[in-house]
């Protein structure tokens, strides 16, 4: 199914060239253009299913990206979101926002493809590849600064934590997001040395290093790299069982 999009940006030649580049993907049917968040706001309440998704700038004068993008959420079958932005400081708030990408200008071809495909996935379920990925021992992470995606060695994570859609990943190589749910990440990795000691909280015991006793009766499990995850009480006592084996 051919996409339909609308690209917004306030700068004319960053908009012509983001039209441009989208038109000339087979993926997408037809492209529109606004110059602003509030002529992109006012289309979208003219006619919201005229278009599956939005390729938006953060920072424009009056109504901004982040702005409209939440706006649209307020309404019901809101288009698939991505922004694209001259600034990488804003990526978690885009993901907070339900965006499905965050690209940083310029823009490559490959990124944009890649996100194209993210909004057919999003508009046709079946479009979706048979593999999440979730079970590889390489995993695709989204970066919370400097947008994009990269690869990354599941061993290298050190624990995740619950952020709605979404998981933060705390690995030897910084932070990222994870498009999961905790739930299902605790399921499907349990096997590989992953388990949950909190309720926001899933950890690689492979990288934890003690159980530290705390003064208020809790307690925490230092990692590898001395961050301290917080332990459900429950778990205390598991948890020393099982680092001691």
């Amino acid at each position: 199914m051919p996409l339909s999009l609308l690209a917004v940006d306030d700068e004319a030649p960053a908009l012509d060239d983001l039209v441009r580049m989208l038109r000339a993907s087979p993926r997408v049917r037809a492209v529109h253009a606004a110059g602003s968040a509030a002529e992109a706001l006012a289309a979208l309440e003219a006619d919201r299913a005229a278009y599956d998704g939005v390729f938006l700038d953060v920072r424009m004068p009056g109504l901004g990206g982040l702005e409209l993008a939440r706006a649209l959420r307020r309404g019901a079958r809101p288009p698939a979101v991505v922004f694209v932005s001259a600034f990488d400081d804003a990526a978690l708030d885009a993901f907070e926002v339900a965006a499905l990408d965050y690209l940083v200008k310029p823009v490559s071809r490959a990124r944009l493809d890649e996100a194209i495909e993210r909004v057919l996935r999003a508009v046709v379920p079946d479009a979706a590849p048979a593999s999440d990925g979730l079970d590889e021992d390489v995993l695709s992470v989204d970066n919370l600064r400097g947008g994009g995606t990269r690869l990354l060695a599941r061993d290298s994570i050190l624990y995740l934590q619950a952020h709605g859609d979404y998981v933060r990943v705390f690995s030897d190589h910084g932070r990222f997001l994870l498009r999961a749910r905790m739930a299902e990440l605790e399921a499907r990795w349990s096997r590989h040395g992953f388990a949950r000691v909190h309720r926001g909280h899933l950890v690689n015991l492979r990288r934890a290093v003690e159980v530290r006793p705390m003064l208020n009766g809790t307690a925490v499990l230092v990692m590898a790299d001395g961050a301290e995850v917080p332990i459900a009480r429950r778990q205390v006592g598991e948890l020393r069982r099982r680092l001691a084996a």
